[in-house]
């Protein structure tokens, strides 16, 4: 038999180099793509799994203690001052999925002026916590859309500003 394989086999031998037909090659890249594929879908599932369970903690309001108060306005007191130092004059202060907006994020979108309504969970406890402890010290509040996952509205950002 000579050096090299017959036609149909799936390897070649040259010289003293066995090579892979293209055949077999693209075979080959068509499998490592679909195991690109199957972690890529696995890491999705895993990121869905994740989203559905912050929804569910955010839908439910904490009890806002007079200790849980005071551990709220301590961090968000430390964090305005780094940013503060940083020369900025605002944070974002929370951010959560459109889902805990009873309008998935159009009214806030749209800016429209009883956008706070839509709001569930602890999203509407933070946006409360504003109005009735931050306002009156000029600090200001601004909802927005941050991400457009397909072109849709995604994460609802909160920004506290000073300026």
């Amino acid at each position: 038999m000579s050096e090299t394989a017959a036609p149909n086999a799936s390897h070649t031998k040259l010289g003293d180099e066995t090579f892979m037909t293209a055949d077999d090659l693209k075979a080959y890249m068509q499998e490592v793509e679909q195991s690109k594929l199957s972690k890529e879908l696995a890491a999705m599932d895993r990121a869905d799994k994740a989203r559905e369970e912050l929804v569910k903690t955010l839908s439910q309001p904490v009890d806002l203690t007079p200790e849980m108060l005071h551990e709220i306005t301590t961090n968000l007191q430390t964090k305005m001052r780094l940013a503060a130092q940083r020369g900025e004059t605002e944070i974002m202060v929370m951010r959560f999925p459109n889902t805990l907006c009873s309008d998935k994020g159009r009214a806030i979108n749209n800016a429209e002026e009883g956008w706070p309504d839509s709001l569930t969970g602890r999203p509407r406890q933070a946006y409360e916590l504003w109005r009735d402890h931050l306002r009156a010290g000029h600090y200001k509040l601004k909802a927005m859309v941050i991400d457009w996952p397909n072109g849709m509205p995604g994460d609802i950002g909160f920004f506290l500003s000073w300026a």
